[in-house]
């Protein structure tokens, strides 16, 4: 044994060639964390010890090749200075350096995902070989920063300038096919003949058939671009990906200006670039919010692992209620490999359900993404009917009919007595009460709320929502099933509007607000989609559908008469009235009218002013900071109400299901950590400046302690 630790070992394999092993004890993935990277120090100082080796095989034994760096890590690392950054980021480099200068050739065997740090790893090698399998990437964009152990240097130089800003800049996971085509890797073979095609490469170095010297040193070396080619890549790629990526994130660009800034320097001054441009995006806000939002989404999927160890299997689902939110539930469950009985009381319902259906399955073909076979495999595991001859074998169901709690009483009550007694029954509601749904069931205990999004295979959140009398076995069932059904599932107790809509409600109250006192709503749409939101509050209400809105709205203001019940007539009152209820008949606040492609796009009518004229009462050119303020103050507060009211379990929970459930710019953090961020002080003195709206701008009395304490919800 040359050197053994807690995540690396390395040993001699076969005439002089070594391998150096990653497998991190006590985790079920390897990562970059500290002990990894002294690790790796010390493992590569026994290694240029050693006096016979004539090459190195990097290895891991676990299925993942390298999944990165240890995030958790990050918030400790990122909240030192600017210095210390750069300073750390040389210091693990000095470490990659070394490997890469090892005085025999070297190749990793990449057999399962290498990602971030686990590629930089990989690039630090003379070679690599790959799994058909194994995905790799730089995907750092995705956390507001860039590669920082040497990826934007090696990589540049190892694929082109254009390959290396479509890999870094997109932060994709790329597959071997994709891998190889552009040099990222020399080989694809079966992950059982890894090492032996890496020995093979390492012999024909030492035989002279490769020059794995020449090749370190291009790596090693400055771009080979002249000075034109260069600033046309950089400049070009600049323009195109600043306008994909837009102001609110910067590190894609910041990358490229790091890459273009050490194109004509070898390796070493290159670095120092580059971890100079690393620093500068770690301390950004924005990686704050986005590398806090990563480890909510981690704490998430704990969550919903400790439940699925509580559920009963799900080997066959239903819907009931077909049409396009129906054909859409079926669709994610039998994609996602658990077949769905699709129940309506007409053929028109099947028709549109599998209609929805097919449309979905179809573009995955149109795509690339599956063949017409698996399509049809997709499509038989739903089965459509118009009774309920099957529903004794039925695990779960999802009722999804229209959003009238007689109805869905009725038809639950009839579900109810067609399915086992260890069935549990859901509810697609997006406003109803659990607790009164669940008032006429004879078991409600096996009953919970199952809130999808639209469109439904679009949207990865499923709220699920639990009554006064749901078991834990139902919630952990319906998680189990929305994590099968590939969603993000989030827990939340009853209340009118559950989460996300009784925080999207008061948003659109604010919208409503503005409006009545004069603001154009096309101006409060564009600051609101500055800000950083995926579209306006008025697009926004032509997209959910004006009826829904209204009805929605109803059950809120009955809910919390004192903060949601308007005294005065709203816009979108006025819009409903006059039969425009947005996308789903062509007119709301906007127009709507078919592209060349067929696709609705969005068109200004004059004719919305005349009919909201009545209820604005006078013209307000409001400051861009004054509707981000009133538009934002009442979502913040009734987040922080929910939190408070113990509607969910957390600050995490809180903002996870505002940005997977409404869209909350994700480089903002969500809600609460957008208080956070402005200071509780802050934000309770900018609220209190328009105290006369009324209590939807009122802080609550422990935001109030808050804001005297300088608490934050996250630590």
């Amino acid at each position: 044994m040359i050197y053994e630790g807690k995540a690396i070992t390395v040993k001699e394999i076969e005439g002089g060639i070594a391998q150096l092993d990653f497998d991190l004890q006590g985790e079920s993935v390897n990562k970059f964390n500290r002990l990894t990277i002294e690790e790796l120090h010390a493992a590569t100082d026994a290694l240029k010890a050693q006096k016979k080796l004539k090459g190195l095989v990097v290895t891991s034994s676990k299925d993942s090749f390298i999944v990165g760096a240890d995030i958790n890590e990050f918030t400790d690392l990122f909240a030192g200075s600017e210095e210390d950054l750069v300073a750390n980021n040389l210091r693990a480099n000095a470490i990659f350096s070394a490997v890469e200068d090892l005085p025999f050739p070297t190749v990793t065997a990449i057999n399962g995902i290498a990602l971030g740090g686990g590629f930089e790893m990989c690039l630090a090698t003379d070679y690599r070989v790959m799994a058909p399998k194994a995905k790799v990437g730089l995907p750092e964009v995705k956390l507001g920063i860039f590669p920082g152990f040497g990826g934007t240097v090696r990589l540049s130089r190892l694929v082109g300038v254009d390959n290396a800003v479509e890999w870094i800049c997109g932060g994709a996971e790329n597959r071997a096919d994709a891998a190889l085509k552009t040099g990222a890797v020399d080989a694809v073979v079966e992950p059982a003949k890894l090492v032996e095609a890496a020995v093979a490469i390492i012999n024909q170095c030492n035989e002279g058939k490769l020059d794995y010297e020449a090749r370190r040193e291009e790596k090693k070396g400055k771009i080979k671009l002249n000075a034109m080619e260069s600033m046309m890549a950089f400049e070009i790629s600049k323009a195109f990906v600043g306008g994909k990526a837009g102001k609110n994130y910067p590190a894609p660009v910041e990358a490229i200006k790091v890459m273009q800034k050490h194109a004509g320097l070898t390796r070493d001054k290159a670095i120092e670039v580059e971890a100079k441009g690393f620093a500068k995006m770690a301390k950004t806000n924005v990686a704050a919010c986005l590398v806090g939002l990563f480890l909510n989404d981690q704490e998430l999927k704990k969550k919903a692992k400790a439940w699925e160890k509580e559920a009963s299997e799900v080997k066959l689902a239903a819907v009931l209620g077909a049409g396009i939110m129906g054909g859409g539930i079926a669709y994610q469950s039998a994609l996602k490999g658990t077949p769905i009985i699709m129940k309506d009381i007409n053929q028109d319902g099947i028709a549109l359900g599998l209609k929805e259906a097919k449309k979905q399955l179809a573009k995955r073909v149109d795509k690339g993404r599956m063949n017409a076979g698996q399509m049809a495999d997709v499509l038989n595991s739903i089965t459509p009917t118009l009774n309920y001859g099957d529903f004794k074998n039925v695990d779960l169901v999802v009722e999804a009919v229209v959003e009238n709690p007689k109805v869905k009483d009725a038809v639950l009550r009839e579900v109810e007595e067609m399915t086992r007694d260890d069935a549990i029954l859901t509810s697609n509601t997006s406003t109803i009460s659990i607790d009164l749904l669940a008032k006429n069931l004879k078991r409600p205990e096996n009953f919970c709320g199952m809130h999808f999004f639209n469109p439904v295979p679009m949207m990865p959140l499923v709220e699920v929502i639990r009554g006064k009398k749901t078991s834990d076995r139902a919630i952990a069932t319906t998680v189990a099933y929305a994590k099968a059904m590939g969603k993000t599932p989030i827990v939340v107790n009853d209340c009118p509007g559950f989460l996300v809509n009784r925080v999207l409600f008061p948003y659109f109250g604010g919208f409503s607000g503005l409006v009545r006192d004069g603001a154009d709503f096309q101006k409060v749409d564009k600051v609101m989609e500055k800000f950083g939101w995926p579209m306006g509050p008025a697009y926004l209400l032509d997209v959910v559908g004006m009826d829904t809105a209204k009805h929605a709205n109803e059950v809120m203001a009955e809910g919390f008469p004192e903060r949601m019940k308007a005294d005065y007539k709203s816009a979108v009152e006025v819009m409903f009235e006059n039969d425009r209820y947005g996308q789903k008949n062509d007119k709301g606040f906007y127009k709507y009218e078919l592209d060349r492609k067929g696709k609705q796009k969005k068109v200004v009518d004059e004719e919305t002013y005349k009919l909201i004229e009545p209820v604005v009462q006078g013209k307000n050119d409001f400051s861009d900071e004054d509707i981000i303020a009133r538009m934002m103050i009442p979502l913040c507060l009734e987040t922080v109400r929910c939190l408070e009211d113990g509607i969910v379990a957390d600050p995490a929970d809180a903002d996870m299901g505002l940005i997977f459930g409404i869209g909350f710019p994700p480089f903002r953090g969500g809600a609460l950590r957008y208080i956070d961020d402005m200071g509780a002080d802050k934000f309770v003195e900018l609220a209190d400046k328009f105290a006369d709206l009324g209590p939807l701008y009122h802080p609550t009395e422990k935001l109030r302690e808050m804001a005297k304490t300088g608490e934050k919800f996250f630590g």
